[in-house]
């Protein structure tokens, strides 16, 4: 893996916007997460700005990055140091109160890559784009692979407590009103009613991930994006893949992006799993990466992992072909777990 570049300094947020002219709020005001949208212009240019601010986004408390996961990726070089496939927007960090006795928050300046990102449908996306995206995440894990201390940011066990129902109790304490924690709240009891075969493996480990996160330990490492989902997706004229929501980013290992991106996509994949999970085994060791040793291992477990994330989603469609497909691959790498 080749050294980041040098640290990049983190500015004042009245240093980060000196040069901008005006300014909007997007979407009407949060996202999902609870991270603030701004639109500002800059030299007659749009640009994005993104509030990270631990008092109000639940994906950060549930990472437990002070200034968040992407503004150590800033820091430590890591987002300079990504393949040339990428084209990560962000060209600007400031650290501190947004408002006179605010609390600190992280600001990430972007450039407005909103003609690159993707159609909000749910088509299936082109075969040749799916591949490009496969084989960018093969890209992006071989540039990391074995990397030393740099990459530890949120740790493997925040990143697979962040959809648990502990993350959804302690949201629910705290007053806050995300819909998503709502939703996992929701969403593990219910598995427990139409999958309790999948739920008797995953529920226990959406508590306590330690077997699993041991497991996957004995493993190769690398640094994941942690969310790999096509809404933080695209695709310039150029082919490169505009890539961005480092929030969960950290040492783990490979196939868990994979898995990540499998489950959370599913509605949009051109082609089957098990071809997309070919294809980036292609992909990683066209880089180079040896997985003849390791990869039936890792790959059970990080499908096993999956469930453990997206279990509270998938039970919302009830125990339809999604949710077979996830538990037969939870049931299949149960053993692993004590091997």
């Amino acid at each position: 893996m080749p050294e980041p570049t040098s640290t990049t300094e983190v500015v004042t947020l009245e240093e980060l916007l000196a040069g901008v002219t005006s300014r909007e709020p997007m979407d009407g005001g949060l996202g999902k997460s609870g991270a603030d949208l701004e639109r500002v212009r800059i030299d007659g240019v749009d640009h994005v700005v993104k509030y990270l601010d631990m008092t109000r986004d639940w994906t950060m408390r549930a990472a437990g990055v002070e200034g968040g996961a992407s503004l150590l990726l800033w820091q430590r070089g890591l987002l300079q140091a990504l393949p040339e496939c990428f084209d990560q927007p962000i060209i600007g960090v400031a650290r501190g109160p947004r408002y006179p006795g605010g609390p600190d928050v992280t600001a990430l300046l972007m450039r407005d890559v909103a003609g690159a990102l993707l159609p909000a449908t749910d088509e299936p996306i082109p075969l040749e784009l799916h591949l490009q995206f496969l084989d960018h995440m093969a890209a992006l894990h071989n540039r990391f692979w074995e990397a030393g201390p740099m990459i530890d940011i949120v740790s493997p066990t925040r990143r697979y407590l962040e959809l648990s129902p502990s993350m959804s109790q302690t949201e629910a304490a705290l007053g806050a009103d995300n819909l998503v924690p709502r939703l996992v709240g929701q969403g593990w009891p219910l598995l427990e009613q139409v999958a309790p075969i999948a739920a008797a493996v995953v529920v226990p480990l959406a508590h306590d991930p330690t077997a699993l996160i041991t497991a996957l330990g004995t493993t190769p490492q690398t640094l994941l994006h942690g969310n790999f989902k096509l809404d933080n997706l695209g695709v310039t004229d150029q082919r490169r893949t505009v890539v961005f929501d480092w929030e969960t980013s950290g040492r783990g290992a490979a196939t868990s992006d994979l898995a990540w991106y499998l489950a959370i996509n599913c509605r949009r994949l051109p082609q089957s799993k098990e071809a997309s999970i070919t294809a980036f085994r292609t992909s990683l060791e066209a880089y180079g990466v040896d997985t003849e040793s390791w990869w039936e291992r890792q790959l059970a477990l990080s499908l096993l992992g999956g469930l453990v994330h997206f279990g509270w989603e998938k039970a919302f469609g009830g125990l339809d072909d999604e949710l077979l497909w996830w538990q037969e691959r939870a049931v299949e790498a149960a053993p692993l777990l004590r091997a």
